[in-house]
């Protein structure tokens, strides 16, 4: 029996790492779960799953929880960044799922590396933040790192089970980082500028929050998952390849230097990934339908246009550019997103603020987490500015 902590239950991969859970009582059992202002979703979550702990962003919103759950005075509750810290790092748990959108995942997602861990890493800003600290950390206190991002789980799975540092030791030649290319990948340039929150957040394959949808509607998240990928799995961004693939059945893919390319196939569901890495090195049962390969009949393949997709551009540049600038992106773009989500400025200016961040905000080389967080803030502060003078 494994006890799981779940860092953002109430977002889409939280719950759908509760579905999974629910389908193996006999092997996972909750002992925390975290939300940051979600009240009522996490009411349901403790009276289904009794969790021993339920953590808040803030007081206000824990003790409202407690006003609904005053029949269950055995689940305590906490509230704040440190109470993240401490449930995920906590001694009687075994997995955290770091689920966390944003930022503010980092902390706690880091305080369960430095406790050992089996890290199932879906927060992406924790490795495009701090990825070199981050991945020294997993090293040092031999935390178990398992991707849950659909596509770097789908590497992970294409890669040997023994796998040498160096992918050139193991016949590797690319990696393919496939992308559907959001709900934009034909409208015509010109019509960029009307694009609306609610046309951003409509993806066509998968169900997501908003700022993560907003991501894939720019490919930003697949500049994020490059980074990432680069990161996991030791190579240079010239190494990754991305590829537009409209169907989001090819997950990712392996190409080595024998002339094979392997891929990883399923339904467009995170469960599949959540379950590959709760169970690894076994399989278990996800609750995804089998994929029907003539009922999907056709796959294809676009090369990503970085004049469409200006952020992949940026996102390739940081990783050139090194030290904080990864940090600098991510925060530029947190922002960026929010303000479009708000109607406060265009779709267009999301990339444009990005970049003038990461030419106004100096990048440094540094290992200190305090240097990449301050320089975190320098860089919102700035898009703040900037927007508020728009």
């Amino acid at each position: 029996m494994k006890s799981v902590c779940i860092l953002g239950a109430t977002g889409s991969i939280g719950q759908s790492t509760l579905d999974v859970l629910a389908r193996h009582p006999d092997r996972y059992r909750l002992f925390a779960v975290t939300a940051n202002t979600q009240v009522d979703k996490m009411a349901q979550i403790c009276r289904q799953f009794r969790p021993r702990i339920a953590v808040m962003s803030d007081q206000d919103s824990a003790d409202r929880l407690r006003q609904q759950l005053q029949d269950l005075p055995d689940i305590t509750l906490m509230a704040g960044s440190e109470a993240l810290t401490e449930v995920a790092s906590a001694s009687e748990v075994d997995v955290v799922m770091a689920a966390i959108v944003g930022a503010v995942g980092l902390m706690p997602t880091l305080a369960a590396v430095r406790a050992g861990k089996r890290v199932l890493l879906a927060n992406k800003e924790t490795l495009v933040m701090a990825g070199h600290l981050f991945m020294q950390e997993v090293e040092k206190h031999r935390a178990e790192l398992l991707p849950i991002d659909s596509e770097h789980n789908a590497i992970f799975q294409c890669l040997p089970a023994d796998l040498q540092p160096g992918l050139q030791h193991n016949g590797v030649t690319r990696i393919l980082l496939t992308g559907s290319g959001g709900p934009f990948r034909t409208t015509p340039l010109d019509q960029f500028d009307q694009i609306t929150p609610e046309q951003a957040i409509a993806h066509p394959n998968w169900d997501m929050g908003p700022k993560i949808s907003v991501d894939s509607a720019t490919m930003m998240n697949k500049g994020l998952e490059l980074i990432e990928a680069c990161w996991l799995f030791d190579v240079d961004e010239q190494d990754v390849e991305i590829v537009l693939h409209p169907q989001s059945i090819i997950h990712s893919m392996v190409a080595y230097n024998d002339g094979s390319v392997l891929a990883q196939m399923g339904n467009p569901d995170m469960r599949t990934p959540i379950a590959n890495a709760l169970g690894w090195p076994e399989r278990i049962d996800s609750g995804v339908e089998p994929l029907d390969l003539v009922k999907v009949s056709q796959l294809s393949f676009e090369q990503a246009d970085e004049r469409r997709f200006p952020c992949l551009r940026l996102a390739r540049q940081s990783i050139i550019d090194g030290g904080t600038s990864m940090a600098i992106l991510n925060a530029a773009n947190e922002v960026a997103v929010e303000a479009f989500l708000q109607g406060q400025i265009r779709y267009t200016q999301i990339a444009e603020l990005i970049e003038q961040t990461m030419q106004h905000v100096p990048s440094r080389n540094t290992d200190s987490l305090q240097q990449i967080i301050d320089d975190d803030l320098s860089a919102r502060a700035y898009v703040k500015q900037q927007i508020s003078s728009v």
